[in-house]
């Protein structure tokens, strides 16, 4: 039998002396999907997180063996080297993890000139490529493109990209369709799973999403209060819950993503909008910025109305 990709033992978290993960125990084996699911508060984030021993003020004992090596007991150096590489994360914020003062396509080649040592003439097409590979329309643009100006799918989609860049082993998703709307989510979730399908990697997806995790998951680790209080696969454990707090977060799930509104009558008008744009200037890149800047389209073409009593929702 093969050894796990990833096995945590006696996994503790502390904050200025208040433990908030308290000695819990899993495996990941080699491309592998497994689920750590639980409410916010529950531990799931700062396992993830500490990991990588990027929880920042945290005291961490125990374990975690990667391949062969305990990245809570490794050098800074060494693990800086697997961070990124070997492990790469998902952040639940992209507006928050990405750097507003790069571009995302300057954001992916410098992840690709550090990590794999490409010169910038290498790593650009590349990051483009990678762009592409994740559903982003004129990737080429959008490279150019900084956080600001893309929206919540566009930036959850480049942080996969950077992500991904170097074809990790492991990857870490923390809550990666939260702030996405139903068509997104579906979207984000069969991207990594292609990725992970194509390259073999194993996925460490900390959700609280028990939709997401039937669809997506081999194996849930169900976490409360800091501990592991479940594990099994996905049909043992929705279908065979053996914790009441389990039994309790199945009971809670939502049947369906989405609940269709239903309106009555004819109600009066309240907004309309016809062929609507929306653009702003954009530096324009190399020599081309002296002689001015160009124009970025935001919104091309939207018509929608809004009568009164109703709830529009905007997805894409």
């Amino acid at each position: 039998m093969s050894s796990p990709l990833l096995s945590v033992s006696g996994l503790r978290v502390a904050f200025a002396g208040h433990e908030v993960v308290h000695g819990i125990d899993f495996a990941v084996e080699p491309g592998e999907k497994v689920a750590l699911v639980g409410e916010s508060g529950s531990g799931k984030t700062v396992t993830a997180l500490s990991l990588l021993r990027l929880a920042q003020d945290a005291t961490v004992v125990g374990s975690a063996v990667f391949d062969r090596q305990d990245l809570l007991a490794m050098p800074e150096r060494a693990l800086r080297v697997i961070r990124g590489q070997d492990i790469a994360m998902i952040f639940q914020e992209p507006m928050t993890a990405l750097n507003p003062l790069l571009s995302v396509g300057e954001q992916i080649v410098e992840v690709l000139q550090l990590k794999m040592g490409l010169s910038r003439q290498q790593a650009w097409p590349k990051a483009i490529e990678l762009i592409t590979q994740t559903g982003i329309s004129e990737a080429a643009r959008r490279a150019s493109a900084y956080p600001h100006q893309l929206s919540g799918g566009q930036r959850q989609r480049a942080m996969i990209a950077m992500a991904l860049a170097c074809q990790p082993r492991l990857l870490l998703a923390d809550e990666p369709t939260t702030a996405l709307d139903v068509s997104l989510r579906t979207q984000i979730l069969q991207l990594i799973a292609d990725f992970q399908k194509k390259n073999g990697m194993a996925v460490l997806l900390i959700t609280h999403d028990l939709n997401l995790v039937r669809r997506f998951a081999d194996r849930v680790l169900v976490m409360e209060n800091g501990y592991v209080v479940e594990q099994g696969t996905v049909a043992e454990v929705f279908g065979r819950p053996r914790h009441a707090y389990t039994r309790r977060l199945l009971e809670s799930r939502p049947e369906r993503d989405v609940a269709e509104p239903t309106v009555s009558g004819v109600p009066a008008l309240l907004a309309q909008a016809s062929n609507l744009r929306v653009s702003y200037a954009v530096p324009r890149p190399g020599m081309a910025g002296w002689f001015g800047r160009g124009e970025f389209v935001a919104v091309q073409g939207a018509n929608f109305a809004i009568q009164a009593g109703q709830t529009l929702g905007v997805i894409g």
